[in-house]
């Protein structure tokens, strides 16, 4: 139809297939910024698929600098979803549970420059939260510009049909200093 985008494609996921493990695969699709150093090209990033230095395997699939890169893990935090900030960092929510734990999240911003063939990606904690705050099994993020210029996150989670889970929504301004 009219208006339609490009015909889909295949897309090379670039990490080998055996290093993604079972349930752990990709759980990150984001496009970089079209002003970028990646052009708008996608970058995927998976949940736990860990190389032989324990960080999680990522790749730039699309655009001109493609390639494998891996995402410094720290702790027994996965990786749930990840967004571009506007000036070229990747903003990425992570999670972690243990019975003993509970449920935790976190907000990490991953320097824009370290997303490149073969580097290992990493940054500052934004922000980490426990089961004392009014978070759950947190699922999905993205980055907006609210109407009077706030850099906006949005998180939400799902109760997974359990009812020891909840549907929530959080936002949050991220300041930039």
């Amino acid at each position: 139809p009219d208006g339609m985008k490009p015909q889909f494609r295949q897309l090379d996921f670039l990490v080998p297939p055996w290093e993604l493990r079972r349930n752990r695969g990709f759980e990150t699709v984001t496009h970089a910024n079209p002003d970028g150093q990646h052009q708008g090209g996608l970058v995927v990033v998976s949940e736990k698929s860990l190389d032989k230095s324990g960080n999680i395997y990522a790749a730039v699939i699309e655009g001109p600098h493609k390639g494998v890169f891996t995402v410094k893990r720290n702790g027994n935090f996965d990786i749930a979803d990840g967004a571009f900030l506007p000036d070229g960092d990747l903003l990425l929510l992570e999670r972690s549970f243990s019975m003993a734990g509970g449920v935790k999240m976190r907000l990490r911003r991953i320097f824009g420059e370290s997303v490149e063939k073969g580097a290992v990606a990493d940054g500052p904690v934004l922000m980490e939260a426990d089961m004392g705050y009014q978070i759950d099994n947190m699922e999905g993020l993205d980055v907006w510009t609210r109407d009077d210029g706030a850099l906006m996150v949005s998180l939400v989670s799902d109760d997974n049909h359990s009812m020891l889970q909840r549907n929530l929504y959080l936002e949050f301004v991220l300041h930039e200093d």
